[in-house]
């Protein structure tokens, strides 16, 4: 029970590595709000798994949205220990250039604005506590980037250098701030990462991984509840490959 007591928000908290996250912090005590832009999916998670899970409509990259997703835990829990920003999407892969604007933009805006707009909503919570910690779900592809991805790429690689900055900043004020770093895994992204879901292209991206395995859901959720337990009390501004050994 590492999260025992603790209170939690997730976004994109109702597929995929969110998904994971969650029922990981349940498992270890925590209160969790699953944040999602899919409520009926967050809904009935939250119903399946019982009284310390409430789910909460949220569009990270529109502000009011977030704030309202902040107003809404703190008047139900009355204070928040962690912040987990795992909800982000991906452009197809296409050459850097035929990118349209409107996917670019919105790569830019969950993945990125995402994070600020939670750091605005939540940051002067944990301040007035001196207490928190806030997890940045970042990609492999922040620090080893693969062609047709470009814009996935560097908004991730922003999410790392983000939360080396807001780690150096919040550290004096005992908010702590990492970052994990998945290689692609069995979730709803997988296929847009690949372009398409073949044996073949399967077998040539699990070549690039060292342990031969895509990740799942429960080597984020073990890696996330290890960095905002307080067990990781010394552990601020890292960005944790947990990729099998795709970055080495």
């Amino acid at each position: 029970m590492r999260l025992e007591g603790k209170t939690a928000i997730v976004t994109g908290g109702a597929s995929g590595f969110g998904a994971g996250i969650v029922q990981k912090f349940l498992a270890e005590g925590a209160r969790v709000m699953i944040a999602d832009i899919n409520g009926d999916a967050a809904s009935d998670m939250a119903d399946q798994l019982g009284v310390n899970a409430v789910a909460q409509v949220v569009d990270v990259a529109n502000a009011a949205s977030v704030q309202a997703m902040a107003d809404e835990v703190l008047g139900r829990f009355g204070h928040l220990d962690i912040l987990v920003n795992n909800a982000g999407i991906t452009h197809l892969p296409t050459p850097l250039e035929d990118v349209s604007e409107e996917d670019f933009d919105r790569v830019f805006a969950v993945n990125m604005k995402s994070v600020y707009l939670t750091a605005r909503a939540l940051v002067p919570h944990m301040k007035s506590r001196s207490a928190g910690a806030i997890l940045n779900v970042a990609s492999t592809a922040g620090l080893s980037p693969r062609p047709n991805l470009n814009w996935y790429n560097a908004s991730k690689g922003w999410m790392i250098t983000a939360t080396k900055t807001m780690a150096v900043e919040l550290a004096p004020s005992g908010v702590r701030v990492n970052a994990i770093c998945p290689v692609a895994g069995e979730t709803p992204l997988l296929k847009s990462f690949m372009g398409e879901d073949t044996p073949e292209v399967r077998a040539k991206f699990l070549s690039t991984i060292p342990l031969g395995r895509f990740s799942t859901p429960e080597d984020m959720a073990n890696s996330t509840c290890f960095l905002c337990s307080d067990e990781a009390s010394m552990i601020t501004g890292t960005a944790l490959e947990v990729d099998g050994g795709r970055c080495i």
